[in-house]
């Protein structure tokens, strides 16, 4: 009798304390409706800790509010947020290391359904409202997508059958007519050229080591801003900016950066007439610029520039400071004169930033 009286207060007391800790992980749900316009800001998060978030920023207002996936939905982002892209009222998040992307409601922030069977997802771009693609890190394969069904339909073999470090990782897509531009960033040195209309990869162009971000100009020129590899590692080079036709695939010139790299994120303006890129400070140069600038167009003075966004409305510039990488991040706006008129905080190494 005592034993079976024990054993009931087991199982009454492991009940309590189950229901306990269901009510202590169950998250409260806020409301958004954000209207039309404003500004997200994609925080990776730490590897492996699955703090990624998304902060949404109100220009009128001047006001932020963070973790609204989280907030909104009830559940954590995931593990790093990558990128992020808005068609329509759908704002797509790729969450690299939860190798997923998610599909949300780009005004109240709800969920709205996600594309898995993906390796290591980096960014998604859109050919047309039911068709896009999706980079990998590791697959060695750029995924052909269909996002109304949330279905992959096709894969494009980018393996050069190469053993030597993870060639080839697919990164940013931009578009130049039929032709899709993709660089391979980890431990390569290549621009990827496919044909959109077969899905088919048709030819590659050398750049300097690692090509971390690409633009495509007003003049359909490719601008291509390559790393140079890390300080340590055993593939590294020169850093700089290499510029290329599209049409011809012919590199037209090569800026390198002479005074060490800290080259991280590249952007040109609405125009497609200004390039903008961080190196340690930001500085910015017209396309038909035959040097790069010996003067910062924003001084970093102590802090940390990690990416950049510029407003197609009115031109403001958006600077991310990712501090130490461990803290949360800083978000300094600039209008057209470089003068900063608000500061904000946002989520852990914020990098990059998409207008609505």
């Amino acid at each position: 009798m005592k034993k079976s009286f024990y054993i009931l207060f087991l199982m009454l007391a492991s009940a309590i304390a189950m229901n306990s800790c269901m009510k202590d992980d169950m998250r409260p749900v806020t409301e958004f409706d954000t209207g039309d316009k404003g500004v997200f800001v994609v925080c990776e998060g730490n590897f492996m800790y699955g703090n990624a978030s998304l902060s949404y920023y109100n220009k009128d207002k001047k006001s932020v509010e963070n973790t609204v996936f989280l907030r909104a939905n009830g559940i954590p982002l995931g593990d790093v947020a990558q990128s992020m892209v808005i068609i329509d009222s759908t704002a797509w998040v790729v969450v690299n290391n939860s190798g997923k992307v998610y599909a949300l409601d780009s005004k109240t922030f709800k969920y709205k359904g996600k594309i898995t069977g993906l390796v290591s997802p980096r960014y998604m771009q859109f050919l047309s409202p039911d068709k896009a693609y999706i980079t990998d890190l590791y697959s060695k394969c750029i995924y052909v997508v269909n996002p109304v069904t949330y279905s992959i339909t096709k894969t494009i073999n980018i393996d050069n059958n190469s053993n030597e470090y993870y060639r080839h990782s697919s990164e940013q897509i931009v578009f130049s007519g039929n032709k899709m531009f993709v660089n391979s960033w980890s431990y390569d040195n290549k621009i990827l050229v496919i044909n959109t209309l077969t899905d088919e990869l048709e030819d590659s162009v050398e750049v300097l080591k690692q090509p971390r971000k690409i633009v495509v100009d007003k003049n359909e020129k490719l601008w291509v801003l390559c790393d140079g590899g890390y300080a340590g590692s055993d593939y590294t080079g020169d850093a700089g900016i290499v510029k290329i036709d599209c049409s011809s695939l012919e590199t037209e010139q090569t800026f390198l950066f002479t005074n060490g790299s800290k080259a991280v994120d590249l952007k040109t303006n609405k125009t497609g007439d200004t390039i903008y890129f961080i190196n340690g400070n930001i500085y910015r140069f017209p396309v038909t610029a035959t040097t790069l600038p010996s003067e910062a167009y924003i001084e970093a003075g102590n802090k940390n520039f990690y990416a950049i966004g510029l407003d197609p409305e009115n031109s403001d510039l958006y600077v991310s400071d990712a501090v130490d990488y461990l803290q949360s991040g800083v978000v300094y706006r600039f209008n057209s004169s470089a003068v900063c008129t608000d500061t904000f905080d946002v989520g852990i190494i914020p990098n990059s930033f998409v207008f609505k």
